[in-house]
């Protein structure tokens, strides 16, 4: 098959279905912020840091034992998931505490890696 053969060359062929699928389409703002999650998921790092998150709440000197990083690399990450509100902290004296931010982003984990176990 070539590339001549995988274009359309008319204008639409399925009306009706263009037309209800246009009218569910979520917002162009939505797409983006779904963008931004998905950019959030695309690093090891971040991912091994939701991981073990997913297993437990842990420190910040926790997680750096854990995979065997500096403090500031985990830091730096974890921003990251905070702010692509993946994770969220509580403070108990001087430590701090990470964990998952909800069931959402718990089940999102949890869907992922079934699907790529598949």
């Amino acid at each position: 098959m070539n590339k001549q053969e995988l274009i359309c060359d008319c204008d639409v062929i399925h009306k009706e279905v263009v037309e209800k699928v246009k009218e569910v389409m979520p917002e162009k703002q939505a797409i983006t912020n779904l963008t931004s999650l998905y950019k959030a998921f695309a690093d090891k790092t971040r991912l091994e840091i939701l991981y073990a998150l997913h297993e437990s709440e842990m420190c910040v000197c926790d997680l750096a034992v854990l995979l065997n990083m500096t403090k500031s690399a985990i830091s730096h990450q974890l921003k990251t998931l905070r702010l692509a509100n993946l994770v969220k902290n509580r403070r108990e004296g001087k430590i701090v505490y990470y964990s998952l931010t909800d069931k959402h982003v718990y089940e999102i984990f949890e869907q992922s890696f079934k699907h790529v176990a598949e």
